[in-house]
């Protein structure tokens, strides 16, 4: 099984020439304001207040860096990554200047940074194909370097009827159904995570 056995905040960027130097490995978590990102990186950590969510959506304009310590139970190693939270796009309240500004410098991060090796794309289980979240999935396919992965991982799950989630995997057959309400498969996107980081 594998676990993360340490999770810290290390530090906030307000834009790119502030952002942490490279090293690590690192998995970027990106998707819309409402989605769930925060809730879903302290639940995958076990940590209820590592990640902070805005009470109002699309507030948060940083990118957040934490380091990451997985532990492989099988055999004990210790395994050192760092987690990238992005702003969530899609509801921020700005003129169209600054967000246009915005997505320059996000696309100019995700494009430029050597250490991403993930990006963890999450997408709200009851709205899988709203079209912000299509020109998302898009731009990752062109953009993604041989050495990265994206796992595309739905969220609120628990609100869906089964009929629902049919329509979901029919459409794509390989995704992964999580719920931070009642911790629905967050082990296994943990260990999807590990994977996506370590191993090609």
């Amino acid at each position: 099984m594998i676990k993360i056995v340490k999770a810290e905040f290390i530090t906030s960027a307000t834009s790119i020439k502030d952002a942490i130097s490279e090293g690590v490995s690192e998995a970027v978590f990106l998707g819309r304001s409402n989605v769930g990102k925060s809730s879903f990186i302290n639940s995958l950590t076990n940590r209820k207040n590592l990640a902070k969510s805005s009470s109002t959506p699309g507030k948060t304009k940083l990118i957040n860096f934490f380091d990451i310590l997985f532990l492989n139970d099988e055999n004990g190693e210790k395994y050192t990554a760092r987690f990238v939270d992005l702003p969530g796009f899609g509801y921020a309240k700005a003129s169209k200047e600054q967000k246009s500004v915005w997505e320059k410098n996000l696309t100019f991060f995700i494009k430029n940074r050597k250490s991403i090796r993930l990006f963890i794309f999450l997408r709200d289980a009851r709205h899988f194909e709203m079209k912000n979240d299509l020109e998302v999935e898009k731009f990752l396919e062109e953009i993604k370097r041989e050495d990265q992965k994206i796992i595309q991982i739905f969220t609120k799950s628990d609100k869906l009827k089964q009929k629902d989630i049919s329509a979901l995997k029919k459409r794509y057959p390989n995704a992964l159904l999580v719920s931070n309400l009642k911790q629905k498969n967050i082990d296994k996107a943990r260990e999807e995570i590990f994977k996506g980081l370590f191993f090609k």
